[in-house]
């Protein structure tokens, strides 16, 4: 036994040396990933957070087109006219209670679409509106704040 120690060092120094490489690959490995996932969440945060301040702007867009238009024809009572407020409203509805503080909300894309297709609708029909108003001389009085 003597002899052995004598010679020099023993297999487990070698073995260190040999396993040295796996060793610090398992470590890299393990820095790398939780830099990434830290560097993956702030750039999901600037993604959600750009996502979102479209999105808000968007629906805040078609809030102000159906109040605005709302309220031009409060002064108006006949049926169409009455058509018109009510999609208005529902339109409203809709916008009103879309879930903006839930980003995990199931249905948002599917709620967001449906607004989208309301506001293309409501925007076809007001767009015929407005061109019968200007076709009329008193548009000034029946549609001025």
């Amino acid at each position: 036994m003597a002899a052995a120690a004598a010679q020099g060092p023993g297999p487990d120094m070698f073995e260190e040396i040999v396993m040295a490489e796996h060793r610090f690959h398992g470590e890299g490995y393990q820095e790398g990933y939780a830099e990434g996932r830290q560097a993956g969440a702030a750039e999901g945060r600037r993604h959600g957070a750009r996502h979102g301040a479209r999105v808000g702007a968007e629906i805040g867009s078609y809030l102000g087109f159906a109040l605005t238009w709302q309220c031009l024809l409060s002064k108006c009572t006949d049926e169409k006219n009455s058509k018109k407020r009510k999609a208005l409203d529902s339109l409203i509805g809709m916008i009103q209670k879309f879930p903006y503080e839930d980003p995990t909300y199931e249905k948002l894309q599917e709620d967001l679409e449906k607004i989208r297709g309301k506001f293309k609708q409501m925007k076809i029909n007001m767009d015929e509106q407005r061109r019968n108003i200007k076709r009329t001389d008193n548009w000034k009085s029946v549609y001025s704040f």
